[in-house]
């Protein structure tokens, strides 16, 4: 050929140099290692000129001539290899990120020929290698950072409650038949114990690789009898499975075992499946296998190692032992799903060529392994099949009543495997509707189908028995003569490549009589967190045997070798371990072990594990074949160390029955289980695994797995007349949307259509939440919570009470009815959960109670509120669970639990952990109707059905702590995403215990709480008294007529008590006050407001004395304005509160308000006998003694007393609400509301602070004025000396017989709260006795309510059901008769109210829902 004249390119070189097919190590093309190629770039070819280093090392034992002819060639191999290497990028534009710590898919997505023939490709040429280049393992990234991986699974908390399919595992039987159904339009969910990890999240280093560490099973070594063991954590990707006779090592996470498998792709011999193990339909034909292993092949796509890639020398080495053994001709290059070349596999997924790393067994990071993560799993994600890690299979329950299976399993998820006890015994459960693959490995699905026959499945006996360790044996050739470099590295050097884990074998399965005399044996690598270990163990090792008859240069060169090694490290290049070869072989054991539950804990037993003549002629065989390359054989540390084989192949478990029945086999031929011991099978239980194989193989099995797992779920659609679609898989972005979805089908049932959109609703509603937090980079927080207690099944029992949730208690644990939940809490944004009034969690677990039908219950996307503002009592905060739960029967419930912590946690340590560890429990039926999250009494719609008590206990809160864990994209954001949590729980915690140390609370004009807008009055004239002083009189038409007859409106008047008006009737603040009662019961409502109320003018001094004109004014106008006869004016009754009853009585005594005009009266707290309670009665004692209250703030602050106050207020005034912090209060009645200690210091505390609703509380300074010092004075002689007076200076005392004459035949109730702290009960009960006294026969009746105090029994959010009602009934018996009979009219009230309690209506739908009032913190 002309050298002057150009050649055309070769397409398939261009391919090599330039990406596409390349190799990443190329071998120089020059002497100067300035790495620019001078090959075929330019379309020329040049003279390579090579310096050739030693051709061979001298062996030291005889070899033939054909064997050093063999390794003359081999040296002349190696020498290219050694020359200084070159990394060639294989495409540009590639993003790379430094040691594989990201991963992402910025790569080309397509190479056509274009490209291909582009002058970029041509003319790219690549730097020269600095030093000691190293090759980086190829990263993905698509850029972001809040994403650094793909994450193709889905967070539990969008777990739907049922699927078409469920698959357990992820390897390659469980991604055969995610794909291959997701792809008929199925819905599937798949469950895997493991987590997900993409190339990049790798353990690299030993420490790493020991978190992600599992051991489980009996370490039973032959000196010991065997004891169980459990450590590590059980979704770590390496679960060592210890047994007796011997372990199994298999992969956890998404992927299985192929994550951590060396790749090997390798049909089973024709041989082996015709063996009488395996079923008929296979046996006979063991050809029916082939077109799976196709479409295997076609998924997978493996090949063998590149002939024009850089020689490996512990292939190299395995080639010259099988020679020197005289098997040359049964080595080979062995097909491997290692990927070779750049671009999308099979599925879409970008990949990369491998870098050489020898990490396969924890995990290759260059994105070059294809597993069934990137193949089976990412097409699965593709056509909509939902995958969840951490999840743990424990059974499998046939529906009893119903479709399907339901598959139960345990959550490792947020670290809910702390609670130990909880963890395998609150199960959640999934519903599969038509089938369950059972593809989790032969151990695991066998432990799970052996659970599941315990809990009542009814399996075949043999399941658990048959198991094999596919005859796995490891070994190491110790010190050889020659470079093995089989020491994996993350980041290996371009000189030194080590290569896929196995690239080459000895293949010895034919030829053999008996095909159980068939073997391989492979070379292998070992990872970098296990090599500084490995030299270790083997220097320790017993039983190595070592090559004979060394000289002493040659025992010096060893000792030199292992000494190197000791020193410097594994990859010391002339040590010991980098002239290790690993090997593996794969052959025939005995098949007789067994897989048994013990404590329900698996235990594993493999009997007779190899057959002793075969298992002594291969270690024969390794022994033969080290000794050639002078080294030493050092047999497997397990078995040398505790007497144990250890296998990577765990087959058996469910296997294949050969006759057809349950009584051979656990299986048919296609994986589906048997009924018991017959032919039968059920119905969509399908096993997909290695458990369904009868026999070892002698290979790898994985080829053989995915080849049955292809053919079972093939057989499975043909029998339901499904079809696989076979649409090629195009490009797949995993950081995008899945392409395709499964097939809508619409439920039959009205109602489960109705629950199906519901659940799809909040599905929705978390994935936007989820998908909010994501895109805003936010950091979350979540913790995990167990609660126990006992609740009650009673549908009777309705009040929202303490004393009902405590008697359901109580009832409950005498009949033993238990419940516990184990919950997880998840803020996927910590930041919104604590800035958020509600400050929401989703709540994700399990409720357990055996009284109620249908448990156990799953709980899916309940809401948890963190320290919410309690409505319904001011200076409370609740912790509440709300939450719809669905039973194993499919029936619906609603949780709804809540702590109350109220102002009695108060410097009281452990009232404040009895508090937040006590949990007030209703269970009620579910409606169909969605829950709006923002309705806090949305849960009292449903029936009850259930209540009680649950607690946490001090142990299991410690637990909980610990589980506590954030989420975020970054170290930084965790910490401040931690932070924020906790100084939110912190603050809000020492609010309420250090209650009077918090921040006071000041009125402000922003805070919405009226929730009854209606309270404004028809009319408000203004009424003028007859010293000319003003005031005004509001009034209120009925609501309701009695009869529909105008004659039956009567009028009712009402009178307010001191420095407050007419809003304490009513009030805006609770949905149905007095005046919304007392018109609906048919009355004209009228309400003095006089004037010592709330607008007082304080120059004016004005007394209760004074305010007795105001009220004869009114009547006088009621009288003129409101009576049917204006000759005989209708005769009123009268309604009146403390100061306002006082004043009036004044009135009525001293005879300025004619007692004809009164047709009767209600008096609350007091009439005409006013004395103080305890704490207003010392203020009287200081006023008598050295320290009178009402003269020392008249001279300091003026003559009044503003109930009002503001952050602005006078410095004075500042200082008397910080001092107010220590008047003396019970612990449940402390608050932060500067305005109520006002009102308390002048008043005395006039409320039971849980009778009040926020709304109420926090407006307070609203609904009161003021008092001045002249009042004040008269109040305080008068509740001193216990009754009405005149103004001063006589203080004339009023409550003669003579005045009370007065009173006489007008009917009188005097009613008190037994709590009121401002005037005694002893009040009223003097007045009723006097007027007893005087009036033998008068109608006369006190009451005292429990549980009220002063002005909550009209301004209490239940006074409506607890005072009003016995008020009502008493004025219809007055002023209607005592016959009258109130009839409930169908009106606004009727659809507020339901049960005990009452809801705004929403004017728009007409809906039930309590307003949520203005909850900032």
């Amino acid at each position: 050929m002309d050298p002057k004249k150009p050649e055309a390119p070769n397409l398939t070189s261009l391919l090599q140099v330039h990406g596409v097919l390349s190799p990443p190590l190329t071998p120089a093309l020059t002497q100067d290692g300035s790495g620019i190629l001078d090959g075929q770039v330019n379309g020329t070819t040049n003279n390579i000129n090579l310096t050739e280093t030693q051709a061979t090392m001298n062996h030291r034992r005889p070899r033939t001539s054909d064997s050093s002819s063999s390794s003359s060639t081999d040296a002349t191999s190696t020498s290219s290899f050694i020359q200084a290497p070159r990394p060639i990028s294989t495409l540009s534009g590639t993003t790379l990120t430094s040691e594989g710590k990201s991963f992402g898919l910025s790569l080309q997505r397509e190479i056509s020929e274009p490209f291909l023939d582009s002058p970029a490709v041509a003319q790219r040429k690549e730097p020269a290698p600095q030093n000691q280049p190293k090759t980086k393992p190829r990263t993905y990234t698509d850029g972001r950072n809040d994403r650094a991986f793909p994450r193709i699974s889905k967070p539990v908390e969008i777990l739907r409650s049922s699927y078409d399919v469920v698959v357990i595992g992820s390897g390659y039987g469980g991604g055969v038949a995610a794909s291959r159904m997701a792809r008929t339009g199925q819905s599937v969910c798949l469950l895997e114990c493991g987590r997900e990890k993409w190339p990049g999240e790798y353990p690299t280093e030993a420490v790493e690789t020991l978190k992600e560490l599992h051991c489980s099973g009996q370490f039973a070594p032959q000196w010991l009898k065997g004891k169980g063991i459990e450590t590590g954590d059980p979704t770590g990707m390496y679960h060592v499975i210890f047994g007796k006779g011997q372990n199994a090592v298999v992969g956890n996470g998404l992927g299985g075992t192929s994550l951590i498998n060396a790749n090997v792709f390798m049909e089973a011999d024709k041989e082996t499946l015709s063996l009488k193990a395996w079923p008929r339909e296979i046996r006979e034909n063991p050809e029916c296998l082939d077109e799976y292993y196709k479409k295997a092949a076609d998924v997978l796509e493996p090949q063998e190692y590149p002939a024009e890639w850089p020689e490996l020398p512990k292939t190299k080495l395995l080639k010259k032992q099988a020679e020197n053994l005289g098997l040359g001709t049964k080595f080979k290059r062995v097909k491997q799903t290692t990927r070779f070349v750049n671009g999308p596999n099979s599925c879409g997924v970008e990949m990369s060529p491998s870098t050489l790393t020898g990490q396969d067994a924890t995990g290759i990071n260059d994105g070059s392994k294809t597993t069934t993560l990137v193949t089976y799993l990412a097409d699965a994600w593709n056509w909509g099949a939902e995958m969840f890690c951490q999840c743990e299979v424990r059974y499998i329950k046939k529906v009893e009543k119903g479709e399907g299976y339901h598959v139960f399993f345990a959550w490792h998820g947020r670290n809910r495997n702390i609670f130990k006890a909880n963890l395998h015994g609150d199960l959640m459960w999934v519903h599969a509707k038509k089938a369950v693959f059972l593809g989790a490995g032969a151990i695991a699905s066998t432990e799970i189908l052996l659970r599941s026959k315990a809990m009542g499945l009814d399996i075949s006996d043999r399941v658990g028995k048959n198991m094999s360790g596919n005859g796995d044996m490891l070994a190491f050739g110790y010190n050889t003569d020659e470079p093995a470099n089989s020491m994996g590295r993350p980041v290996p050097s371009p000189y030194n490549p080590i290569g896929p884990c196995i690239t080459g074998v000895i293949d010895c399965r034919e030829g053999h009589q008996n095909p159980l005399d068939g073997f391989v044996v492979e070379e292998g690598t070992v990872p970098q967190a296990l090599a500084q270990m490995l030299r270790v163990v083997i220097d320790h090792m017993p039983g190595k045997k070592p090559p004979q008859n060394d000289s002493v240069i040659q025992q010096a060169q060893e000792a030199f070798a292992r000494y190197g090694s000791k020193i410097a490290g594994p990859y010391f290049q002339k040590g010991a371990l980098e002239k290790t070869q690993i090997y593996l072989i794969m052959s025939h054991d005995s098949n007789q072990a067994r897989l048994t539950l013990k404590d329900d804990k698996p235990v594993l037993e493999f009997l007779g594990v190899a057959r002793s003549n075969h298992a002594k002629k291969l270690n024969s065989l390794l022994e033969r074949a080290t000794h050639s390359v002078g080294g030493t054989l050092v047999p497997n540390p397990f078995e040398s160390i505790m007497g144990q084989a250890i296998t990577v192949h765990p087959i058996g478990g469910a296997s294949m029955a050969r006759d057809g029945t349950g009584k051979t086999g656990v299986t048919n031929h296609v994986g589906q289980v048997f009924i018991g011991n017959t032919a039968e099978t059920y119905d969509g239980l399908i096993v997909t695994d290695a458990s369904v194989i009868p026999t070892a193989l002698g290979a790898n099995p994985f080829a053989t797995i995915t080849a049955l797992a292809e053919r079972s779920v093939e057989a499975y659609c043909r029998s339901k007349s499904l079809v696989i679609n076979a649409q090629p898989s195009t490009y797949l972005d995993l950081f995008g949307e899945p392409q395709h979805s499964p097939k809508k089908r619409r439920p039959k049932k009205k109602r489960e259509q109705i629950r199906s959109a519901l659940e799809q609703d909040s599905i929705s509603t978390t994935k936007q939440i989820i998908q909010t937090a994501r895109g805003m980079g936010a950091s979350g927080i979540g913790f995990t919570e167990v609660m126990s207690g006992f609740i009650h099944h009673n549908p009777s029992l309705i009040e929202d009470t303490k004393e009902t949730y405590e008697l359901a208690h109580r009832v409950a644990k005498s009949l033993c009815e238990s419940a516990r939940f184990f919950l997880s809490v998840q803020a996927f944004n910590t930041k919104e959960m604590v800035n958020h009034s509600q400050h929401r969690g989703l709540l994700t677990g399990t409720f357990v109670c055996p009284t109620i039908v249908g448990s156990p219950f799953m709980v899916q996307r309940g809401e948890f509120n963190l320290f919410i503002i309690n409505n319904r009592a001011p200076g409370t905060r609740n912790l509440t669970y709300d939450f719809d739960m669905t039973g194993v029967n499919g029936r619906k419930l609603h949780f709804h639990g809540y702590k109350v912590v109220d102002s009695s946690v108060a410097l009281a340590p452990f009232q404040f952990w009895k508090a937040t560890s006590t949990l007030y429990v209703t269970i009620s039926e579910r409606g169909d109707k969605k829950l709006d999250l923002d309705d806090e009494d949305a849960w009292r719609e449903g029936k009850p059905i259930a209540k009680g008590i649950m607690n946490i206990q001090p142990a299991d809160f410690i637990s909980q702590i610990n589980t506590m864990t954030t989420t975020g994209s970054g170290l930084l954001k965790r910490a401040v995403s931690a932070g924020l949590f906790l100084t939110y729980f912190t603050r809000k915690s020492l609010s309420l215990l250090l209650a009077p140390l918090a921040p006071l609370q000041y009125p402000t004009q922003t805070f919405s709480g009226f929730v009854n807008n209606d309270s404004k009055a028809n009319y408000s004239p203004e009424i003028v008294a007859e010293d000319g002083v003003k005031s005004r009189l509001h009034i209120w038409e009925p609501t309701n007529i009695p009869h529909v007859s105008s004659g039956n409106v009567k009028n009712l008047f009402m009178i307010p008590g001191a420095s407050v008006d007419h809003q304490i009737f009513a009030l805006p603040t609770i949905p149905f006050n007095a005046v919304d009662y007392f018109r609906r019961a048919g009355y004209r409502v009228f309400v003095s407001v006089h004037r010592i109320g709330q607008t007082m003018i304080p120059g004016n001094l004005w007394t209760t004395f004074d305010a007795r004109l105001d009220l004869k004014a009114c009547l006088e106008y009621i009288r003129k304005h409101y009576s049917a006869d204006k000759q005989n004016p209708e005769k009123i009754y009268t309604i009146a509160h403390c100061m306002g009853s006082v004043a009036f009585s004044c009135g009525l005594l001293d005879g300025t308000i004619p007692a004809s005009w009164i047709l009767g009266i209600t008096c609350s707290q007091v009439f005409f006998n006013p004395i103080w309670g305890p704490t207003n009665m010392a203020k009287v004692i200081l006023k008598a003694g050295c320290l009178p209250i009402d003269k020392l703030y008249g001279f300091v602050a003026g003559s009044w007393f503003s109930c009002s106050t503001s952050r602005k207020d006078t410095y004075l005034q500042q200082f008397l609400n910080q001092a107010l912090r220590l008047y003396p209060q019970s612990c449940k009645e402390m608050c932060n509301n500067a305005a109520c200690h006002r009102t308390s210091l002048v008043f005395g505390r006039c409320w039971n602070h849980r009778n009040l609703n926020e709304a109420t509380h926090r407006q307070i300074d609203r609904f009161f004025g003021g008092v001045n010092m002249k009042m004040l004075n008269l109040l305080m002689r008068m509740g001193s000396e216990g009754h009405v007076m005149t103004n001063g200076p006589l203080f004339d005392r009023l409550d003669t017989r003579q005045n009370i004459q007065r009173l006489k035949g007008i009917p009188i109730l005097l009613w008190v709260g037994r709590d009121n702290a401002v005037l005694s009960p002893e009040a009223t009960e003097r007045t009723y006795e006097t007027l007893c006294e005087m009036f033998e026969n008068g109608d006369y009746k006190r009451k005292v309510v429990p549980g009220y105090g002063h002005l909550d029994g009209w301004m209490g959010r239940n006074a409506w059901k607890d005072v009003y009602p016995f008020i009502r009934e008493e004025v219809d018996r007055v002023v209607r008769g005592p016959d009258y009979q109130f009839v409930e009219p169908d009106d606004q009230f009727k659809r507020m109210r339901h049960g005990d309690e009452l809801y705004v209506l929403d004017e728009s739908s007409g809906k039930k829902c309590r307003h949520r009032e203005d909850n900032r913190d």
